[in-house]
Formats: structure tokens, C-alpha cells, sequence
């Protein structure tokens, strides 16, 4: 809302706007530095491990220099569930698929999700389907069909791009029961640290199988894994959370819309991509979508992700 005399927003939503903006785009980076990093020789279990490791252990020292409380055994237990299946899965599928796809097609079909979300709170929490979001779920679908229909990835690579964008919907439904009340700062330490553990434990075992996972051959490549971990995760997780005290949800979400749209931009610039029109038409389809159910239906139930993607 503007003030009366002009229009000035008030400083901590423009502070929180600088904060979303910030988040989204160092998400939005994340599948150009894994693309360096897979050049560079890493496959995506050392660049998930390493990922997740780094982020634990920052946003554990984080969480204790600012004293965050961690939540009953019982509810770390379920979290850590979710962390180290949910988000393990979804992370596998999605940096699967950017060896498969474009980068730009993988980052508008994981914004699927809240089109995923929609049909399961509606499926399973009885949400109603408000004309608003049959119109968001017709635009989202017709967006996918003109994205994958514009023959740029392998079939694998869209197949895993979706599957991200189905797992990380039920990710979200169920995580917003089990996170429910708990400190976000919280949520994320146990899902982060509960992805390591599991990851690790995959890694001991492929290892022992002679599949290890492969690391960066070069600084350029390590610096690139290092950049998903602190920047594309810890930063981004962390201005998220501080934009959304500032903005509220429906606010947040319309502003994380820029993450795909970073993705598309910066991989049309470092690594040559282009998105056909189709495909084009396809993404702006989707993304219309998520704004229109972002900016008209703010009473729905399902709230942010506990971690975002």
C-alpha cells in the first residue's frame, strides 16, 4: 500500500523486496554454477554433498550465535524425514535433469510446483478451486505443453524436471504440517542436515561399490560448488526468510517469480542458450500462473515452502 502523500512504500518493504530480489537470483544462479562444476568434472552426488555439507555447517553456526531453538526430538525426527527424503529427492531429480536439459527449460518446469501444490491441497486438504485457480492451473498447463513441446532437452532431462516439480509439491503440502510452528531458521538446519547425512551414507555405499563421487579436477570447478553452497543455498535460504517477515507470503512468492527469470537471462549469457518461442511463450505462460495465483488467491492455506528450492 502507498502512503497518502506519494508513493513511498514504507522502508522495511522495500528492504524486503531488496531481500527476495537478492534470494531469488542467487537461486537463479544455481543451474549455471552447477553446469561449471559438471564441466569441471563433479558428478552431481559430490556436487550435492558438498552442497548440503557446506550449508549445514554454516547455517548451524548460524542458528547457534543466534540462539535459534531447535524443536522437540519428535519433530526434528519428522523433519529430518522430509529433509532426507523429499528434498533429497528433489534435489536429485533436479540437478540430474540439468545434464539432460537446458537450464532455462529446467528452471520454468520446476516452477511447476505451485501448480503440483494447487491440485494436492485441493486432493487432500480440501482446499476449494476457486475460479482464480482453475484460470492459474489452465495458464500453468497450456505453459508446459508449449515448453516441453518445444524439442530443446532430452525426454530424460524434462521427465526429471517435472519429477522435481511433483516431489517438491508434496514436499511443501506435507512440510507445511510438519514445520508447522516451528522456527524456519530451524526447519532448514535439520532438512540441510538431514541431506548430508543421507547423502553421505549413499556416497559411503556407491563408494564401496566403486561408484565414488566425483569432485571439481580444477579451483574453477571447486569455486563453482562452493558458490551453490554459500551463495545459491545459505544466502539465498537466509534472505528469503528475512524478506518474508518483511513481505508476507503472497508478496514473497510473486517476487520469487524472478528466480526462473534470472536462470533464463544468465544462461543466455554465459552458456549460449535460447529458448525458442514456444518455449518462450511457454515459460511466460507458467510464470503468469504462479503470479495470478500469488497475487488473487492469498487466502489459501498451504503456506511457503519450509525450505526453498
Amino acid at each position: 500500500m502507498t502512503h497518502a502523500m506519494g508513493l513511498r512504500r514504507p522502508a522495511g518493504a522495500w528492504h524486503g523486496v531488496a531481500l527476495i530480489a537478492l534470494s531469488a537470483s542467487a537461486f537463479g544462479a544455481m543451474p549455471i554454477f552447477a553446469r561449471v562444476a559438471y564441466a569441471d568434472g563433479t558428478d552431481v552426488f559430490g556436487l550435492l554433498l558438498t552442497r548440503f555439507g557446506i550449508a549445514f555447517v554454516s547455517l548451524g553456526w548460524f542458528a547457534w550465535s543466534r540462539r535459534v531453538a531447535l524443536p522437540s526430538w519428535r519433530r526434528v525426527a519428522a523433519l529430518a524425514l522430509m529433509g532426507g527424503i523429499g528434498y533429497v529427492g528433489q534435489s536429485l531429480c533436479y540437478f540430474e535433469a540439468l545434464q539432460f536439459a537446458q537450464a532455462s527449460l529446467v528452471a520454468l518446469l520446476l516452477y511447476l510446483y505451485p501448480f503440483f501444490v494447487t491440485l494436492l491441497a485441493a486432493l487432500f486438504l480440501h482446499e476449494r478451486l476457486t475460479r482464480v485457480k482453475t484460470g492459474a492451473l489452465l495458464l500453468c498447463s497450456a505453459g508446459c505443453a508449449l515448453t516441453v513441446g518445444g524439442g530443446v532437452g532430452q525426454p530424460l532431462g524434462i521427465g526429471l524436471a517435472i519429477g522435481a516439480a511433483m516431489i517438491y509439491s508434496i514436499y511443501i503440502v506435507v512440510g507445511a504440517r510438519v514445520s508447522a510452528g516451528v522456527d524456519p531458521r530451524a526447519t532448514t538446519l535439520v532438512v540441510c542436515g538431514a541431506a548430508t547425512l543421507v547423502l553421505g551414507c549413499v556416497a559411503l555405499v556407491r563408494g564401496h561399490a566403486g561408484a565414488a563421487p566425483h569432485w571439481p579436477a580444477h579451483a574453477g570447478g571447486w569455486l563453482a560448488l562452493v558458490a551453490i553452497a554459500v551463495l545459491s543455498t545459505v544466502v539465498a535460504i537466509l534472505t528469503f526468510f528475512a524478506g518474508l517477515q518483511r513481505l508476507g507470503a503472497a508478496r514473497a512468492s510473486m517476487l520469487s517469480t524472478l528466480e526462473p527469470v534470472v536462470t533464463v537471462a544468465l544462461a543466455a549469457l554465459t552458456l549460449g542458450e535460447k529458448l525458442n518461442p514456444g518455449q518462450l511463450a511457454g515459460g511466460l505462460l507458467i510464470l503468469a500462473g504462479v503470479l495470478w495465483l500469488s497475487a488473487r488467491d492469498r487466502q489459501s492455506h498451504v503456506p511457503e515452502p519450509p525450505t526453498p528450492a
